[in-house]
């Protein structure tokens, strides 16, 4: 079998249940034709972008079952479903090593054909983005106010690693991954084009830095400095060292 016959099967139209289900011929078709193609490496980006966007949806979607379950106080299944979460955020994680493989200057004529797009303009991180609020309001008013409690009961003065610590201990998991895609998609940039190019039309991709410092539920790490502090009052912040 030549290159011709192994491309045309991933072309050919649906046959088989399992296609027609998929939908794999329309889904085969979201890539350009690979005789289109600016280089080898632009099938891979589009790809894992595309990947990416699908997992996203499945965030979105994942995550707003997690908003119903917390209104309807449904611990086990919103730790399940976080889980889930966590799981698809390692993999978009993990799926930045495939653009790793990429060299700078293949990355240039991929580029080119991007315009001026950016992954500012996800429509997946768009709605992700929007969903952080949400979920902090009905956490807050369905597992403090209603119950009676405080970020910092939870966390220390009434502590019972209870059903309200674990959903918050399942978001603030869901905030430190989200950090951690960010930094790991900021080393991809600065490999593909650098530390100070202006990329971002006309910015700097410096500017990224910030998303890396963005917290989406600041009050669950702002108890964690909060029982450091009181802790170190007490028993002082620079101890004596140990014999």
């Amino acid at each position: 079998m030549d290159k011709a016959e192994l491309y045309s099967m991933l072309q050919k139209e649906e046959e088989f249940d399992y296609e027609k289900y998929l939908n794999t011929e329309q889904l085969l078709s979201c890539q350009k034709d690979f005789l289109n193609l600016c280089n080898h490496d632009e099938l891979q980006f589009q790809i894992v972008h595309q990947v990416e966007e699908l997992w996203l949806k499945l965030m979105v979607h994942t995550l707003i079952s997690v908003d119903e379950c917390i209104e309807q106080h449904k611990t086990n299944k919103i730790i399940t479903l976080f889980k889930r979460v966590h799981l698809l955020q390692k993999l978009m994680i993990s799926q930045l090593d495939v653009l790793e493989t990429m060299s700078p200057k293949d990355y240039q004529s991929i580029r080119e054909q991007l315009g001026n797009g950016s992954g500012k303009e996800s429509p997946g991180f768009r709605a992700l983005s929007k969903l952080p609020e949400l979920l902090w309001k009905s956490f807050q008013e369905h597992y403090l106010d209603k119950q009676g409690l405080t970020v910092e009961c939870i966390y220390d003065s009434d502590y019972q690693h209870d059903g309200a610590y674990m959903v918050a201990e399942a978001m603030a998991e869901f905030d430190e991954l989200a950090q951690k895609f960010y930094y790991h998609h900021l080393q991809l940039i600065y490999r593909s084009i650098g530390f100070d190019s202006k990329s971002l039309k006309g910015r700097s991709v410096e500017m990224l830095n910030n998303h890396t410092k963005r917290k989406f539920f600041p009050a669950l790490w702002e108890v964690r400095t909060q029982m450091t502090d009181e802790w170190g009052a007490q028993y002082g912040v620079i101890r004596e060292a140990i014999d």
